[in-house]
């Protein structure tokens, strides 16, 4: 307990206090932020505490649950820790989940298969639920199902005047719509409630190919994904694994291609639709199998260790054959450092404005997602793996319609006015604006990819 917040029930920690570092550790360890007061929340009335300290001294908050989309934080300002926030409550009759702002999604992913439910979750389940619904969400079963923010019921949020609020479609419609892609902005989140799904197995896992078939491969699954149904999702993935003794001797000092795939449907017919991809070549690994929904972090296999690494975005309307090449190679042997790259199919319910009106996530008319990690150790190679990412969105600058939230995932920096812009449409990046305007005019929560309030 501290003097300035004698109501906390959780820990406050400044710079020098023992926990202070361990409460700002996370994932993501390119980037650390040394903020001037750190309010580790037990709970909403801790965060109403933490904001309200924050606007009577003129400090920017930021909120960190995981840490894999590290904020930032200036020195000087007031993260709130929430990742002991942990509740989550299943409503099975209405088929929804209450998430704390804390959870991750494992936690729900196993809490609603007791009911025969899924979350619409991601590939990693360690990612925190709240954030990632927040920012849009783009699932293992997005083409059947949709964004997560799609599913967002209800939302409670400390808002910049320090008041604790309960948001839904009919309370607030405004600041409802904002929330279901762009929530980072408005407030700190303590809650939402999300719909679920009734799936309990799925179809899914790798197809994992030597790096000599990856134009090949890249080639037959950009056609291939023009024939599948909204019930199966999937990405393509290439990478130029280094020669160290603890990688699995078939990625040992190997560039491989990898096809990830999750199915919503009986096994046989997931067979039947992979069967061109496997028709490619022999693969080195074929891990496609039938799975329960509580091991579909397994499809992925995203390693669970916080490490350092960069990132980038793109979402792009098509890929022609220039852009098929400069996908193969951003990542192959000759790339000047270690990159993880990825497309994501997207199309299907992605592309579908809810009939309540969905949110404020943008370019849905996108087909695809090319994502690019590359793992960095030192300004070298950050400077590199910038470089890197540069000459890619060089290359689909033809096709790209604007950029995924979050728009640099991992990247410790502000996004500049320009590259938050590029993650909305035009005139919904103006009602954000408005809205920010009204919510927040002293953008108090200006630490994410930040909508500045618009000043009319």
């Amino acid at each position: 307990m501290s003097k300035d917040f004698p109501a906390v029930e959780g820990s406050v920690f400044r710079p020098g206090d023992e926990g202070y570092d361990t409460e700002l550790a996370g994932f993501q360890t390119a980037y650390g932020h040394r903020p001037a007061v750190v309010v580790a929340a037990r709970g909403a009335e801790d965060v109403r505490a933490a904001v309200r300290y924050a606007r009577e001294h003129g400090l920017p908050v930021a909120v960190q649950a995981t840490g894999h989309g590290l904020s930032v934080a200036n020195e000087g300002g007031v993260v709130v820790s929430t990742r002991a926030m942990t509740g989550v409550r299943i409503d099975a009759r209405a088929r929804t989940a209450r998430i704390e702002a804390g959870v991750r999604w494992q936690q729900v992913v196993e809490a609603a298969a007791r009911f025969g439910l899924a979350p619409l979750s991601g590939s990693f389940p360690g990612v925190g639920a709240v954030s990632y619904t927040l920012g849009g969400g783009i699932g293992i079963l997005a083409r059947e199902f949709g964004f997560a923010s799609d599913r967002l019921w209800a939302a409670e949020l400390v808002t910049a005047d320090g008041e604790l609020r309960r948001v839904d479609g009919a309370s607030d419609p405004d600041l409802f719509w904002a929330l279901r892609g762009a929530g980072h902005n408005f407030g700190v989140v303590t809650a939402i409630e999300v719909g679920l799904v009734p799936v309990e197995r799925v179809y899914g896992g790798g197809l994992l190919f030597d790096g000599e078939h990856a134009e090949a491969l890249m080639r037959t699954w950009a056609a291939w994904t023009r024939t599948v149904p909204e019930t199966l999702s999937s990405s393509i993935g290439f990478i130029a694994y280094p020669d160290l003794p603890m990688l699995p001797d078939e990625l040992r000092g190997r560039y491989v291609a990898q096809v990830t795939v999750a199915f919503n449907g009986p096994a046989e017919e997931g067979e039947r639709l992979v069967a061109p991809l496997r028709a490619v070549a022999a693969p080195l690994k074929d891990g496609l199998r039938e799975l329960p929904y509580t091991d579909s972090g397994e499809i992925y296999n995203d390693p669970p260790f916080p490490h350092a690494y960069s990132a980038t975005n793109v979402l792009v309307d098509s890929l022609d054959e220039d852009a098929l090449a400069a996908v193969v190679k951003a990542s192959g042997p000759e790339a000047d450092i270690m990159c993880v790259l990825g497309v994501r199919h997207l199309g299907g319910a992605l592309a579908r404005t809810p009939a309540d009106g969905g949110g404020a996530v943008g370019h849905r008319d996108a087909s695809y997602l090319v994502h690019l990690i590359t793992p960095v150790d030192g300004n070298a190679a950050l400077a590199k793996a910038r470089s890197v990412q540069e000459d890619l969105r060089a290359a689909l600058a033809a096709q790209t319609l604007g950029r995924a939230l979050p728009l640099e995932f991992g990247d410790g920096e502000r996004a500049s006015e320009a590259q938050t812009r590029s993650g909305y449409e035009a005139a919904d990046y103006e009602r954000l604006a408005r809205l920010k305007g009204r919510l927040d005019p002293g953008n108090l929560f200006r630490h994410n990819r930040n909508i500045a309030p618009a000043t009319d």
